[in-house]
């Protein structure tokens, strides 16, 4: 999915299940996609980030449990 959509928080939060502190914290550890300035105080995600970082999670869990 090479998608150029870009998704607010509360999308971002729906969709990994993480808050806004726990993003931000992930963000400043460089463990989460950095936010995409678009205009003022506004921040935006890449959505195929999000969805790459979503899958990535995935792959660890499954060779985590595979070990």
């Amino acid at each position: 999915m090479d998608s150029k959509r870009l998704i607010r928080r509360p999308e971002v939060e729906k969709l990994t299940g993480l808050g806004r502190s726990c993003i931000y914290a992930r963000m400043s550890r460089n463990e989460f996609p950095k936010a995409i300035p678009i205009g003022g105080r506004l921040v935006a995600w890449n959505e195929s980030d999000i969805q790459k970082w979503i899958d990535d999670r995935i792959t660890e869990a499954k060779a985590q449990s595979a070990a």
